[in-house]
């Protein structure tokens, strides 16, 4: 449905040349959600308002349904308002001075012959769509940040668009609202079968409302897999340290107990065992990842059937659902993360143990 081939985007600066995409390419199958993750400076907000038109790209293409909207090779560029593409911005960008019904009517109204009758049939689908329709008249600057949210994607879907394109939209609500908000968008996606790019920061955000996630870094697109295989199998140490927080241990990838079942990685803290993922050759440096829930603690090894080391608290952060250690190995730092019930103080010794099935291999080569 959506198709970006080698887009690249590069700023002028008073430094250089600053590639903000660079030579990336993906596809988005029809009906599906797909989020484009990475830190702040990424290029992920760059590559949607190229998609959307807002943005011109210096190279590659970009297919909307089977129609090329921008092409570099073709010089071919169709502006935003004729890709029948939908967009909620980060800011919502709603009209203060209308109310909520002339907000989602507004597209529908500009450039269009729509009979008045049929835009009123839209624009009440639309707000029901997003529990708004009580609300028609009220006034746009009256409403709640989560109201003003729902009303922006009401507004993008009022035209029944080909393409839904999301930029951050949850960034500016309180957490219990952004749960809540993350639920009513996928819901909205699903009802309506729109094939949805989402940019997003939030690892959160990615990880439960995706089908697919690629993740990015310096204009590039580091892995772009299923949730899950994002999670469990990072590429390399940025996607583990950025999906999940996990330890990096480095170390020598020492051994291979069978093809698909452990392998060994020795430390200087001792050796480790892991799913045997395949990556790295005996011998080569890498980075032994497991991630903070995948660690469990015990007053002293003889409680723990997995094998592990023992260490020192070193700080607690107590997080509502779990517990965050920070306890030292040696001379590593890690982290661990338990449930409530599990409590040692600041400075007691404790035996870390490992689920080697949930931990990874990272050559260092994929660095």
């Amino acid at each position: 449905m959506l198709l970006v081939r080698d887009l690249y985007k590069s700023f002028a600066t008073g430094f250089g040349e600053v590639k903000a995409v660079d030579r990336i390419g993906f596809e988005v199958p029809r009906g599906t959600f797909f989020s484009l993750l990475g830190p702040s400076g990424c290029g992920k907000t760059t590559t949607l308002r190229c998609i959307a038109g807002l943005e011109r790209p210096e190279k590659g293409e970009i297919e909307v349904e089977g129609v090329v909207v921008f092409s570099s090779n073709q010089r071919i560029f169709i502006p935003p308002h004729q890709r029948n593409i939908g967009m909620v911005f980060q800011s919502y960008a709603i009209w203060p001075h209308m109310n909520v019904f002339d907000n989602v009517a507004f597209p529908l109204r500009i450039g269009q012959k729509i009979q008045k009758r049929d835009v009123a049939e839209k624009v009440e689908k639309a707000l029901a769509l997003v529990h708004l329709e009580e609300l028609k008249e009220r006034p746009a600057t009256n409403l709640s940040g989560g109201q003003q949210q729902r009303l922006a994607l009401a507004r993008a879907v009022v035209r029944e668009p080909k393409l839904l394109l999301l930029d951050e939209p949850l960034s500016n609500l309180d957490a219990k609202l952004r749960d809540e908000m993350r639920v009513e968008l996928k819901r909205v996606q699903r009802t309506l079968g729109l094939t949805t790019v989402y940019v997003t920061h939030d690892q959160t955000e990615a990880l439960s409302m995706s089908d697919t996630v690629a993740v990015m870094n310096e204009g590039r697109i580091i892995q772009i897999e299923e949730p899950k295989r994002i999670y469990e199998h990072p590429v390399n140490p940025f996607v583990a340290d950025f999906i999940g927080a996990a330890n990096l241990i480095p170390g020598i990838l020492a051994s291979s107990e069978g093809q698909g079942n452990l392998c060994v990685v020795e430390t200087s803290c001792g050796s480790l065992r892991c799913a045997n993922s395949g990556k790295g050759k005996t011998g080569g440096k890498v980075l032994f990842a497991v991630k903070p829930e995948d660690i469990q603690l015990f007053s002293n090894p003889s409680e723990s059937l997995r094998p592990g080391w023992s260490g020192k608290v070193e700080q607690i952060s107590f997080l509502g659902g779990f517990v965050d250690y920070r306890i030292s190995v040696g001379e590593l730092t890690l982290r661990a993360r338990v449930h409530p019930s599990i409590f040692f103080r600041p400075g007691e010794k404790v035996h870390l143990g490992f689920q080697s099935e949930r931990c990874s291999v990272i050559p260092i080569d994929n660095v």
